[in-house]
């Protein structure tokens, strides 16, 4: 049951004594507070109110019968003590009004619950990461956004060169999606300067990021301090504080340098590395892995958004070590300059290739529901649905699943409409995958 139809059916303060909101445990604690106050009180003064009490209580039962007056007082002390404990948290809390002490409580219903989801490590970039993070957030607070910081093109790449900050485009996008209060943020954080002498094509997140480093001395302090001020839901980490530059390998032998530049090329990718090669992973970033229920590679551009993760040797080997639930979230469709002719096993094999480890991925999901009238805008741009060659992935031991995983809106770029991943139906599958492998590995180890 949904959060929203669950207040719907109850009396709006008498949410607070939902289960799982840890209020009760204090509201007793209170009330046994108080009345051993008040006995200690009495017995400093020497004071007999238990006496004075059942003597009131002994003229009161000759009247009334003794268990009505009992209930009577019970639930009078109770609802005082509750109107004037809620009155009291209202009035710290500066509400106002029943709507805001509703959407408060609800709030601090749903913040619990999700507070004990699993521990989830989202791994990528892009446009594909943040998109995911925006369904994810639903499911749990223990979120751990694993940014890439190969960019070096648009805003980011302009900040990156002139000021030496790692770039802050992807990192960005991830903490918009995040966000509470998400329309809001994310329309400030992408918001981009046009037409301004020294601003035109930089958006107000890259800057305020790229402020907050120069402020705290490195770009992930200024990413945990900016998390702080937006309070957003778990947290986004670089990968590496090194300033990492990504540089391939082509099919004809050519070496072309520059996350921009790659895809730009014509040529076919052989092989992608990092300058410099020995690039070292984030603490925190190692940490999270450790401790991960469920590790996702993905969304995104496959050797531009995926892959630079992993070539931090300490990321992949820590992915490949780790007990957590691991699944690749594959693209919808190929990427011009990328993955050409690609199908599923390729961008399988391509990853594994690249961490040096086969244990990265215990699933791939993939999208098997795409409307024909979007196919010609795409092959007009060269690019095609990723083939699902289920068989050759399996001889990988990996478990494909297959689910309509698009958004239904369909979003204009110039004359032409194109999908995304749908945020909710993403996560959905994601989550359900984990439940039901968690089952099975329980029911195996029973066995």
């Amino acid at each position: 049951m949904k959060v929203s139809k669950l207040f719907l059916k109850i009396p709006k303060d008498a949410g607070w004594l939902l289960p799982g909101l840890e209020i009760k445990r204090w509201f007793l604690l209170l009330i046994t507070g108080a009345v051993l106050a008040a006995i200690g009180f009495c017995i400093i003064y020497n004071l007999k109110p238990i006496i004075i009490l059942l003597n009131m209580v002994i003229k009161i039962t000759r009247i009334l019968p003794s268990e009505i007056f009992g209930w009577f007082l019970i639930v009078l002390g109770a609802l005082l003590f509750f109107a004037g404990w809620l009155k009291t948290n209202y009035s710290i809390l500066d509400v106002k009004n029943d709507r805001n002490r509703h959407a408060l409580l609800e709030d601090l219903y749903r913040r619990r619950k999700l507070n004990r989801g699993p521990k989830i490590v989202a791994i990528g970039g892009g446009t594909g990461l943040s998109t995911m993070l925006k369904g994810i957030k639903k499911i749990t607070n223990n979120i751990t956004a694993v940014v890439t910081v190969g960019d070096d093109g648009g805003s980011s790449g302009k900040l990156r060169e002139e000021l030496g900050v790692l770039p802050p485009g992807d990192i960005r996008s991830c903490i918009a999606a995040l966000a509470d209060d998400e329309d809001l943020v994310a329309k400030l954080f992408q918001f981009r300067f046009k037409d301004c002498e020294g601003l035109s094509g930089h958006s107000f997140g890259n800057l305020f990021l790229t402020a907050m480093c120069a402020i705290t001395g490195d770009m992930y302090r200024a990413v945990k301090e900016s998390s702080k001020v937006l309070s957003i839901r778990g947290r986004v980490l670089p990968s590496t504080l090194d300033d990492m530059r990504l540089v391939a390998e082509m099919d004809d032998g050519s070496i072309i340098k520059g996350e921009s530049n790659i895809p730009e090329s014509g040529k076919k990718i052989k092989h992608l590395f990092s300058e410099p090669d020995n690039c070292k992973a984030l603490e925190d970033v190692i940490w999270a892995i450790h401790d991960a229920d469920l590790i996702i590679l993905g969304p995104g551009s496959l050797y531009t958004s995926v892959i630079p993760n992993l070539l931090i040797k300490d990321i992949s080997k820590a992915v490949n070590d780790s007990k957590a639930k691991k699944i690749y979230v594959c693209n919808i469709m190929t990427q011009p300059g990328e993955t050409d002719g690609f199908k599923v096993s390729d961008h399988v094999k391509t990853l594994i290739s690249h961490a040096g480890y086969k244990k990265i991925m215990d699933a791939v999901l993939v999208n098997n529901d795409l409307p024909s009238e979007l196919l010609a805008p795409y092959k007009n741009a060269g690019s095609e649905p990723v083939i699902v060659d289920k068989e050759e992935i399996n001889k990988l031991g990996i478990e494909v699943v297959q689910k309509n995983l698009i958004e239904d809106k369909r979003y204009e770029d110039g004359h032409s409409s194109f999908v995304r991943h749908s945020p909710g139906r993403l996560a959905r599958v994601i989550y359900y995958w984990y439940r039901k492998s968690e089952k099975r590995t329980h029911s195996n180890g029973k066995k």
